[in-house]
């Protein structure tokens, strides 16, 4: 099913002609705030960064997960590639890597999440969402996302 993003600015009710239309044709409709206009195509592809593991890792165990999942299934349902860049200095290039991921927080909090239970995590979304995760350290991000957008048909 072909989606479309319809700005959040516009009034519900005062549409519901064009709703109609689109819902007839097998257009899905996704709100979200547009910089301009009213209709925009959904993205092929977004890529949200992290600025290292730790984030990554609270955004998927803990406070955050509820909301980050909720950004991931999104992303599916609206027919969008979510990729997650995570910069890091800890030498993790791939998804299969996260496992040796050491906690700062493990020194004063042993039953924090540790490398091998988010790996799991992360490929249980990579799954369930067809999120991709991709890493690379800060220095590379900037060239790495113009690739992937590239790579997608922008640019």
């Amino acid at each position: 099913m072909y989606k479309i993003i319809e700005d959040t600015r516009n009034q519900k009710g005062k549409h519901d002609l064009k709703h109609e239309f689109f819902d007839s044709v097998g257009v899905g409709m996704v709100r979200s705030k547009l910089p301009f206009g009213d209709y925009a195509p959904v993205p092929p592809v977004s890529i949200d960064t992290k600025r290292d593991i730790d984030e990554i890792a609270g955004n998927i165990c803990g406070k955050e997960h509820n909301r980050f999942i909720r950004e991931c299934k999104a992303a599916r349902d609206a027919g969008c590639q979510l990729i997650i860049l995570v910069e890091n200095r800890c030498g993790i290039s791939t998804l299969s890597e996260v496992h040796t991921w050491q906690n700062p927080r493990s020194v004063y909090s042993p039953n924090c999440v540790h490398g091998d239970r988010l790996q799991r995590a992360m490929e249980t979304i990579q799954e369930r969402y067809g999120v991709i995760f991709r890493f690379c350290v800060p220095e590379d991000a900037g060239r790495i996302i113009l690739e992937t957008l590239e790579a997608y048909g922008y640019g």
